[in-house]
């Protein structure tokens, strides 16, 4: 599971270190570790994957408070950069060939796009992420995106301008939880990857946000064996 990843628990302390920093939205619970928005869990996940085992998290600090009114942010030193690679040469970050790397920005697409949408739909009054991010990103301007390289995941966009109805978006995340659970399989990584990428901390973050939603949106998760037990 990509959970058991996770160096839990990450260090809350305050105090400055010469080490990464994450500000994010807070759990879902008080005991809880992991941020309850997808956005910040996202770069949870993708530090904690990339073998960042000493990470510092803040969640007291109000989003007004940060960079462009908006978490997460991340104070990073400049050792961080090695250690995740991110001046790779090979230029393939961790994907085991250009096709799938390309591969990889459908899947973000399909996650950014399909997936978030209908979690806006469900939860339009949840924290964090709700009326603020519903006024300032319509769902029809979420879904407006540009072609998939994936050709076969295309059809899932609608053209551009196109308002959604909810039966429509709901309908479109079935296909995508589907399509997700299918390409998985039974890989240890998505894509078959050799080592976790960041599509793999999408999907966890994902997931993991929709695992503690509603029923509508969990039950399509929870009857997916593979995508269950690889969360």
């Amino acid at each position: 599971a990509a959970a058991n990843c996770f160096p839990l628990p990450l260090s809350t302390s305050t105090r400055q270190y010469l080490r990464p920093c994450l500000w994010i939205h807070p759990p879902h619970s008080p005991d809880g570790v992991l941020s309850s928005d997808v956005k910040c869990l996202k770069w949870h996940a993708y530090l904690a994957l990339r073998g960042l085992d000493h990470i510092a998290v803040r969640t007291d600090v109000d989003p007004q408070g940060a960079i462009d009114g908006q978490l997460p942010n991340l104070e990073s030193p400049a050792w961080v950069d090695s250690k995740v690679n991110v001046d790779d040469d090979s230029g393939l970050e961790c994907y085991k060939d250009e096709a799938t790397r390309d591969e990889s920005r459908a899947w973000v697409a399909l996650l950014e796009g399909c997936v978030h949408a209908a979690l806006l739909v469900v939860q339009p009054t949840s924290a964090p992420f709700s009326l603020a991010e519903a006024k300032s990103h319509p769902i029809e301007s979420i879904l407006t995106l540009p072609p998939a390289l994936l050709s076969g995941l295309t059809s899932l966009f609608p053209p551009f301008g196109t308002r959604i109805p909810r039966k429509a978006i709901q309908s479109r995340y079935w296909d995508a939880i589907g399509a997700l659970s299918e390409r998985l399989g039974t890989d240890k990584w998505f894509l078959s990857s050799k080592a976790p990428t960041a599509l793999d901390a999408l999907v966890f973050a994902y997931l993991h946000c929709i695992l503690h939603s509603k029923d509508s949106m969990r039950i399509e998760v929870t009857h997916r064996v593979n995508l269950v037990a690889w969360e």
